[in-house]
């Protein structure tokens, strides 16, 4: 682009677009800079600039920290998602458990845990690259290497579907310990330092602020996988 006449439309266009606030084109540069109230695919961007077919956009390479956007809203409204579907997995899976004969809290864990990972991985596969740009803001591996952000969502589906068909549970419950544990410690210096950024458990669907509960989150898989952990041990060994 050459033109102060053909930047001022590529401008006009983008704006255009629903979610995108401002866009800035720098012609020496050959950057766009778009200011946008929640994550756009670029693609989106680019079908917007189909009547311009010579200009192509690509995403710059950057670590680009998301910053939880801040709204009116009170404690219950904004953590609502999370504790509608924490309140959903313990209800059905106190009632698959009450079905039985006999109460076990092994098997109500190996449940929840197996619904729990289904439930969040869903969410997380629903836009998996706006995940994995939330994702490498915090956690520690994602960071330095971004696809480890693409790559959790399926090992939290194949932490569900391992729990859900009792695959090797002691290998099952070894991997939730270890990946729960490095994810807890991004986590925890987010709100240690009381980053304003957005939390990536329900993936980009819920605009959700990193706070205690991604903590009381992670930690209850920890918990939950060390104490089957320990049972296991102590009865196979």
């Amino acid at each position: 682009m050459t033109c102060s006449s053909c930047q001022a439309q590529i401008q006009e266009t983008l704006q255009k677009i629903k979610g995108v606030n401002t866009v800035k084109v720098d012609l020496q540069k050959g950057e766009a800079e778009i200011s946008m109230n929640k994550h756009i695919d670029t693609s989106t961007l680019q079908q917007a600039l189909k009547p311009y077919p010579k200009y192509l956009l690509s995403e710059k390479q950057e670590n680009i920290p998301q910053i939880f956007e801040e709204e009116q809203r009170t404690w219950l409204q904004t953590y609502k998602p999370v504790l509608l579907i924490f309140a959903y997995i313990t209800i059905t899976t106190l009632l698959v458990q009450a079905l039985t004969d006999q109460f076990s809290a092994m098997h109500w864990m190996n449940n929840f845990m197996a619904v729990f990972f289904l439930a969040f991985s869903f969410f997380k596969l629903l836009n998996l690259r706006g995940f994995a740009d939330s994702y490498s803001t915090y956690d520690i591996i994602a960071k330095r290497w971004r696809a480890y952000g693409y790559l959790y969502a399926f090992i939290e589906f194949g932490l569900g579907i391992a729990y859900l068909t009792g695959f090797f549970p002691i290998v099952t419950n070894a991997v939730t310990l270890i990946v729960m544990s490095i994810s807890i410690i991004g986590v925890l210096q987010s709100v240690l330092n009381k980053r304003k950024i957005k939390c990536a458990c329900l993936g980009d669907v819920f605009n959700l602020p990193m706070s205690t509960i991604t903590i009381i989150e992670d930690l209850l898989m920890i918990l939950m996988s060390l104490f089957m952990l320990i049972y296991l041990f102590a009865t196979n060994f």
